[in-house]
């Protein structure tokens, strides 16, 4: 059973702390694949919206150089990316959505033998998959918002607003807050995208957003931030321009949620039942919405959290003091203290002339 330690655990988080900073003297010059590169829209978003320095790409490379380790950012890219990944001693993956959050990466990590950073195949998956995740919820008891999945067809409308969601991806993109049924077509059809996709409908619930962050330290203890509430003054919800426009920061507040002892351990209790269900490894945040009547229920589960320098994840760390890199070590820490994925498959060998597909031609 995980051991998990909350803000009032002061003197077991700097002791793990410190451990982790005298781990830290023994691996110098550790080689680093930091994973980072446009893959889904979301990234394509950052990487052409958010400001190199603010980046969160930038912070982690910062901390790997205040670690000490040899590091270099690996598109995927680039065709030359799984020869290279396949030479370093741990990935760092900065990806979000789907190939780099939802278990692909992990996948191709765990059969080149890569140790990584974070959750494994089936926990990402899991946790990367809205409707999959609302359905492990139910099963673990989560209170989470009432919600439909769209598979086509006519859109059904329950007379109260909804929140229209992709299955994939996060930072909001392609989320929309629909209060006219005129406008669920429109919004339907653009969250299933080119693929359509099934669509994740939930029931809107007005109240506070609130993000927890969990950590896992040496040992296996799991270290629970304090919750953030974080309030969208200049939106309706805390929408992808909100979260991914810089231009848009001062219309975002981010403080610690003022809550009653009963809320707070009910929050808690339902983050640590989430990390244990669902299996989640490393670092994880658990993003809550807490109704005017102090009822607090689950949206969704990140097992890639942002970990830019003013992240709400570095935040929360703070909050229970740890560093930037402090958080970076630990993760490091759980990758390469993790046991290796070993099953009897032969050593990826690969040819130096690089392999491109063709396309069939018919006799």
């Amino acid at each position: 059973m995980t051991l998990f330690l909350d803000s009032s655990s002061d003197l077991a988080v700097q002791e793990a702390a410190q451990q982790l900073r005298a781990w830290q003297r023994d691996r110098q010059g550790l080689s680093v694949a930091l994973v980072y590169g446009p893959v889904s829209e979301e990234d394509r978003l950052y990487h052409s919206k958010c400001p190199v320095d603010q980046r969160s790409v930038t912070a982690l490379a910062g901390a790997l150089d205040e670690i000490g380790a040899r590091w270099k950012v690996l598109n995927p890219c680039e065709p030359d990316f799984i020869v290279e990944l396949a030479g370093y001693e741990v990935a760092l993956s900065n990806l979000h959505g789907p190939y780099g959050e939802d278990g692909r990466l992990q996948g191709l990590l765990d059969y080149l033998r890569v140790p990584y950073c974070g959750s494994g195949v089936a926990a990402s998956a899991v946790a990367a998959d809205k409707i999959l995740c609302k359905r492990v919820m139910l099963t673990l008891g989560v209170p989470t918002p009432d919600w439909h999945v769209w598979y086509g067809g006519p859109a059904d409308w329950n007379g109260r607003p909804v929140m229209v969601k992709p299955p994939f991806g996060g930072s909001s993109v392609g989320m929309s807050l629909v209060r006219d049924p005129a406008d669920l077509p429109g919004a339907l059809a653009d969250a299933a995208g080119d693929e359509g996709a099934a669509v994740l409908v939930e029931d809107y619930l007005r109240g506070t957003p609130l993000t927890v962050g969990l950590l896992e330290l040496p040992g296996g203890s799991v270290i629970v931030f304090p919750p953030l509430a974080t309030e969208a003054t200049g939106a309706e919800f805390y929408d992808a321009d909100t979260k991914l426009d810089m231009d848009s920061r001062g219309t975002v507040t981010v403080r610690a949620a003022e809550l009653a002892p009963d809320v707070l351990d009910e929050i808690t209790r339902n983050a640590r039942t989430l990390w244990d269900g669902i299996g989640l490894r490393g670092s994880a945040r658990i993003d809550f919405l807490l109704t005017k009547d102090d009822e607090p229920y689950v949206l969704e589960v990140n097992s890639t959290p942002g970990m830019s320098r003013d992240s709400n994840f570095a935040v929360g760390a703070a909050m229970v003091g740890l560093t930037h890199t402090d958080v970076v070590l630990a993760m490091l820490h759980e990758a390469l203290a993790r046991p290796p994925y070993d099953v009897p498959l032969p050593t990826p060998a690969f040819s130096s002339t690089t392999l491109t597909r063709e396309a069939a031609v018919s006799p």
